[in-house]
């Protein structure tokens, strides 16, 4: 009798061992979860401000401040710019997707461009986890300058829901975890990473690094293993001088021989390539290097 009792008495304490144990971990997973979605957030407002100023550099404007992003509601933020811009809709909308495709917590979503003077809505479209029910009009039409602001409205994620799953769903997990002395632990799934779509925006030139092509007024054009590295450094820093050194050391220093006409030779092969479209072209800075040049 004595020994039932004493083992009943050390099966209740287990059991409230475990249920302590549990509570505390599930209490720490919230916290966990928490701080990701903060860090997640925060993320995503930077995104935001990136897309603003990939838009003005996409307009020939390097120098004008992108404001402040507001978030006006709650799954809903507001991108405000310090000038008035033009904007190529095709451009707008490939560079959003483009940034948000970084985003853990971007689904489907929709964006407005106002005009600031009457609020009204100059150009939209709607992106969708599937793409065939993106909608997207009047690519084609150039919209003209004006002062703009963007509103990107997010469709609320479940994240809330998957929180409350992974609480409740972790109590037996961490019981049975006791259980077995803690010898073994059931690892979390993470999120399948979203996939860079290697394609960059550079004004009205579509850039697809990855597969090694150009795409300019719905024309593609093949580039080099060589060539697409150079266009790569290049894209990078749109509007800014880049130094023949850094050019050089980058593409050819890994091959053991730095020749200086190599460079010359390849940027005016990438010149050619640019050339159906004025828009965009690399120029000479004497004395210092080259610059690829983006106008609207």
């Amino acid at each position: 009798m004595f020994n039932s009792r004493n083992l009943l008495t050390g099966k209740r304490k287990y059991l409230f061992g475990l249920i302590l144990v549990s509570f505390i971990s599930v209490i720490c997973l919230a916290f966990t979860m928490a701080d990701s979605d903060n860090f997640d957030i925060a993320r995503r407002e930077v995104l935001l401000r990136r897309i603003g100023h990939e838009i003005l550099l996409q307009s020939g404007d390097s120098v004008s401040r992108v404001l402040p992003v507001e978030k006006i509601g709650a799954n809903e933020y507001r991108i405000s710019f310090e000038n008035a811009f033009t904007f190529q809709p095709e451009s707008l909308v490939n560079t959003t997707r483009h940034l948000l495709a970084k985003d853990p917590l971007t689904g489907d979503y929709i964006v407005n461009v106002l005009n600031c003077s009457n609020a009204s809505i100059a150009y939209g479209f709607a992106i969708s986890s599937d793409k065939k029910d993106d909608v997207i009009a009047c690519s084609g039409r150039k919209q003209p300058t004006a002062r703009y602001m963007m509103d990107i409205k997010f469709k609320p994620t479940s994240i809330n829901t998957v929180k409350k799953v992974s609480i409740w769903g972790g109590l037996p997990v961490l019981a049975f975890v006791g259980f077995i002395f803690l010898r073994s632990v059931k690892r979390r799934k993470m999120l399948p990473e979203i996939k860079d779509t290697d394609i960059l925006t550079l004004g009205p030139v579509l850039f697809d690094a990855k597969n090694r092509k150009l795409i300019i007024n719905e024309k593609t054009i093949d580039l080099t293993g060589t060539e697409t590295r150079l266009l790569s450094i290049f894209a990078m820093s749109p509007n800014e001088t880049i130094e023949r050194s850094r050019l050089q050391k980058e593409i050819w220093e890994d091959e053991g021989v730095i020749v200086g006409r190599s460079l010359d030779m390849f940027i005016s092969k990438l010149r050619k390539k640019l050339e159906p479209d004025a828009r965009i072209k690399i120029t000479v800075i004497r004395g210092k290097g080259y610059k690829l040049e983006i106008s609207s």
